[in-house]
């Protein structure tokens, strides 16, 4: 073998090896410090803009994320174009960081069908704590045999409406379209009379670090267990828990005592829940004076496809298995009374009762369910654009080695080609 053909090969593999190494990179670690994360939008959104009226609404597809804005008392339509299924429109509503809210400031989406009849709607609004975060709700259309309202198939219009007292910023949306395949045969919807609302003592094993993420799109995997962040006044952290068929979730945080204070802070600490289709749940809030302070959400009936048959809002949030997200938001006057430091952040997740089957869906259930993978994810701590990048890594990886693979074989064989003509 002469050395310019083993250069040439050699140069074929170094090259190879560098490209699997460049796909192989992982992603940039965030620097301690600085200002805080702002919201982790979906990467993958398609950016579109609501109509002012539904006959120039833009089409929305199932499992697509998209992105818009929103004015202050802006009102805008999309379309969906729904058969026989089931059918949940999300819209995460997020303030500019540090803007000013009043009680009552909020928006509803909600679903119509041709003739303006109206499926079903979700209001979102700040509370008692008057600071921006993150606000999640969901519309609706529901295939119910006993009723002839939203039933037919065709286009269906999602409109959400802005009501703002005090904010004029524009609120940018986070929108989802997902659909639920109905039942192969009616089940029950009458909601058991007894069930078990106490909360059961605190989960075993002590403390674990597990830092939340910054939007439902990376937020991070939780399962039974206490788990313990940091978090910046004004910062909002997010976490998911894949809960089944016939499991009660429950859900406490705790804010860790500070060594430079006992100011009073009310409404310090606002911990909300959302269901697999990001319709809102239930919220609770907690004051903060120095000391250890706790908040827990509220006794909450077992995943049931017959939950939602209630008119009770968090009851009737519990209709389907999946990943469940909790958010939490530190008020940001924390910083003039404790400084902008991060503060010890504590969730406390158990888990009540072993799964059991679904109700029995006409097709594949998508996101209404628990896998395997999605309790692997959840012991891991991984988030779900975590695994959507190593995903699509693989699949970059996977292209790459076969790239490299057929240059190699090239580049080989013509090295084999070169040296048998030059030995002859």
């Amino acid at each position: 073998m002469q050395a310019g053909t083993c250069r040439r090969a050699g140069a074929l593999i170094t090259a190879a090896a560098a490209v699997g190494a460049v796909v192989a990179l992982p992603g940039q670690a965030v620097a301690a410090g600085g200002p805080i994360p702002p919201y982790t939008f979906d990467s993958s959104a398609q950016r579109v803009q609501g109509a002012a009226s539904s006959s120039d609404a833009v089409q929305l597809q199932t499992g697509q994320t998209y992105r818009d804005t929103l004015k202050k008392d802006g009102k805008v339509y999309y379309r969906v174009n729904l058969d026989r299924q089931n059918a949940y429109v999300s819209v995460v509503a997020v303030p500019k960081a540090g803007g000013k809210v009043e009680y009552g400031d909020g928006f509803k989406v909600s679903m119509q069908d041709g003739s303006g009849t109206e499926c079903g709607d979700q209001q979102a609004n700040f509370s008692s704590s008057e600071y921006t975060r993150p606000l999640a709700a969901y519309a609706r259309r529901i295939v119910d045999t006993d009723s002839s309202t939203c039933r037919r198939a065709g286009a269906y219009y999602v409109l959400v409406e802005r009501e703002s007292k005090a904010s004029t910023d524009d609120w940018e949306l986070e929108i989802r379209y997902a659909s639920e395949p109905v039942l192969k045969k009616a089940g029950p919807t009458e909601l058991p009379e007894v069930w078990a609302s106490g909360t059961p003592g605190p989960p075993a094993g002590g403390p674990r670090p597990r830092q939340g993420g910054s939007g439902v799109h990376d937020a991070t995997s939780l399962t039974q267990g206490e788990w313990r962040s940091d978090i910046r006044p004004g910062q909002t952290l997010f976490y998911r828990v894949p809960v089944d068929w016939g499991q009660q979730l429950f859900a406490t945080a705790e804010l860790g005592s500070s060594a430079t204070g006992d100011e009073y802070i009310g409404h310090a600490l606002v911990l909300s829940l959302e269901n697999p289709a990001l319709g809102h749940v239930d919220e609770n809030t907690v004051s903060y004076s120095g000391k250890p302070a706790t908040l827990a959400l509220d006794a909450l009936r077992p995943v049931a496809h017959e939950n939602r048959s209630s008119y009770d809002e968090a009851t009737s949030g519990m209709r389907f298995a999946g990943w469940y997200y909790l958010s939490a938001t530190l008020n940001p006057e924390m910083a003039k009374e404790y400084g902008d430091k991060p503060v010890p952040l504590t969730l406390r997740v158990s888990l009540r009762g072993n799964a059991k089957p679904g109700p029995g869906y006409d097709g594949d259930p998508g996101q209404f369910s628990v896998t395997a993978d999605d309790k692997e994810a959840a012991e891991k701590g991984a988030s779900g654009a975590r695994a959507a990048e190593r995903s699509d890594s693989m699949r970059v990886v996977a292209a790459a080695g076969i790239g490299s693979g057929t240059v190699l074989l090239l580049g080989l064989g013509g090295w084999t080609l070169v040296a048998r003509r030059r030995a002859a």
